[in-house]
């Protein structure tokens, strides 16, 4: 319940103060490129339940390919270079968080594709809490667009060692969180981020 309310009151006070930001960003990605403001996409929630992740959209309208991003990915636009840089593309996730769906912080939700090669045992530990904005191994990975550069098959390195350790940091998470944590990986979000 204390964490719920959290997640409201933090969420709703930055939607309330990051609004003009917001237009402002949606204003850009639409003068930018052609394609809407926002960007849908199945990911799988707390229980295994699918819902619909937000964010501005930063690549190319019909961008097929990997649900990966691979170093300097040609189907990124110049607004979504700048706007992933700095993690604002994820502001239209307080939304999901107002919703219910998402929480301030929590394992990053995956693409079906990926949960699907959870192990069984830890798929159901790993999503016993809500997805969040931000968590543990989003801060301990900020390198792997690079690492997947670097490799001759990203999407083999993603699920063979990248995905492996994002999980055990997903159980541990959920297994241990309380509010202290969670203020605790906020903050430590807040530095890297104004950090660049």
């Amino acid at each position: 319940m204390a964490k719920r309310a959290f997640d409201l009151l933090v969420a709703g006070c930055a939607l309330a103060l990051l609004s003009p930001l917001m237009l402002a960003i949606a204003l850009w990605v639409r003068l930018d490129s052609p394609g809407p403001v926002l960007f849908r996409q199945q990911r799988v929630g707390r229980h295994g339940v699918p819902f619909r992740i937000r964010k501005f959209r930063t690549m190319v309208q019909g961008a097929a390919g990997l649900p990966l991003t691979v170093g300097a990915d040609p189907r990124i636009t110049r607004a979504g270079a700048f706007l992933r840089r700095h993690r604002l593309d994820e502001l239209p996730q307080l939304i999901d968080v107002l919703q219910g769906t998402m929480s301030l912080v929590g394992p990053r939700p995956e693409v079906p594709r990926y949960v699907a090669l959870y192990p069984g045992a830890l798929r159901e530990r790993a999503l016993a809490v809500r997805p969040g904005l931000t968590d543990p191994a989003s801060l301990s990975h900020l390198d792997e667009a690079a690492r997947l550069a670097a490799a001759a098959d990203p999407e083999r390195e993603y699920v063979e060692h990248i995905l492996p350790a994002k999980l055990q940091q997903a159980v541990a998470y959920a297994e241990r969180a309380t509010l202290a944590t969670d203020i605790a990986v906020l903050a430590r979000t807040a530095l890297r981020l104004l950090r660049g």
